[in-house]
């Protein structure tokens, strides 16, 4: 079976975690937290080599007795193997020891198998307040009106707004609103004011202009306004968003915002929330932008999380 998406100990440096994202392992890693236990790697499983009677011989006579002979070897080596797994699990004083499987030898690190470390101080995915940023060591607040995403294809969403409506330009199915988070990949800038401003555009455009799919649902983008920006602090770290106003060819058009900030786990990699509302009525308050802002906390501190410029909102 093919272990879960999560953090897990590294085969290639096992003092450190390292990001399993299901099928291979990423460049993400972050130092164990002290807390939690570490659990060691699975221990290969010893599987006594059972004898076999080969079926159809046409050998007459004395069946019976090779039946039992057959199942006396297999009974003794079975308990050989019991008697040796305990002897390697004691040590000389009789204490239960742990035994760890070798480092792997082969440089590729994607044919070990990661053993899970579990963390009681975590929050859950089952959670119903909070939606898990487990790549980016985050949590966000599920606030009223908002779900985990369903039926959605990109994997970066981490909510959207409750029910979906008829795109009023290309044929489909809209929602008046999603927060999306992501691992800036693109290049080495740390500067969260150059990322937010260099994404911004690219925010509105996958929004409200033309989505991955190539299509149009709101018949793109006619203008836009800076309706704010600048510093603010997320999850205890200082970062800085960019929040536009678009108008576009069909439907109400809508607010879109892009924030980054430096993540509080492994090599500190740069992180990106976007936030796309919808302008209408029936779009979420602009409010939540901030209220789900000032809720994000790192995985595992509850306590983190707002601080100066954390109070932000539009500017006329």
């Amino acid at each position: 079976m093919t272990p879960p998406p999560g953090w897990y100990r590294d085969p290639s440096a096992p003092h450190v975690e390292r990001w399993w994202d299901g099928t291979a392992w990423t460049e993400h890693r972050r130092s164990p937290d002290a807390s939690t236990p570490q659990q060691p790697y699975a221990q290969p499983q010893f599987t006594p080599s059972t004898p076999t009677v080969p079926l159809g011989t046409g050998v007459s006579g004395g069946s019976g007795r090779a039946k039992a002979i057959a199942l006396t070897a297999a009974a003794v080596v079975l308990v050989a193997a019991i008697v040796t797994g305990a002897v390697v699990l004691r040590g000389d004083d009789g204490d239960p020891q742990t035994q760890t499987a070798p480092t792997p030898t082969s440089s590729e690190p994607t044919s070990a198998a990661p053993s899970p470390s579990e963390s009681s101080s975590e929050p859950s995915a089952d959670d119903p307040s909070v939606v898990v940023d487990e790549l980016n060591g985050i949590t966000l607040p599920l606030l009223d009106g908002w779900a985990r995403p369903q039926s959605v294809t990109e994997t970066d969403i981490m909510m959207t707004t409750s029910g979906t409506y008829d795109c009023p330009g290309d044929d489909g199915l809209c929602r008046h609103g999603t927060v999306i988070s992501r691992t800036v990949t693109s290049n080495d800038e740390k500067s969260p004011e150059t990322l937010a401003k260099d994404d911004i555009s690219e925010a509105a455009d996958r929004a409200y202009d033309r989505n991955k799919v190539n299509q149009r649902p709101f018949h793109g983008i006619t203008s836009h306004e800076v309706v704010g920006q600048g510093s603010v602090a997320v999850a205890g770290r200082t970062g800085y968003f960019v929040r536009w106003r678009v108008k576009t060819e069909a439907g109400p058009g809508g607010y879109v915002q892009s924030m980054a900030f430096p993540s509080s786990v492994g090599s500190e990699s740069m992180v990106m929330v976007r936030y796309a509302f919808d302008a209408d009525e029936e779009g979420p308050p602009l409010a939540d932008m901030d209220r789900i802002t000032k809720g994000i906390r790192p995985v595992g501190d509850e306590g983190t999380g707002g601080g100066v410029g954390s109070s932000i909102g539009p500017t006329q």
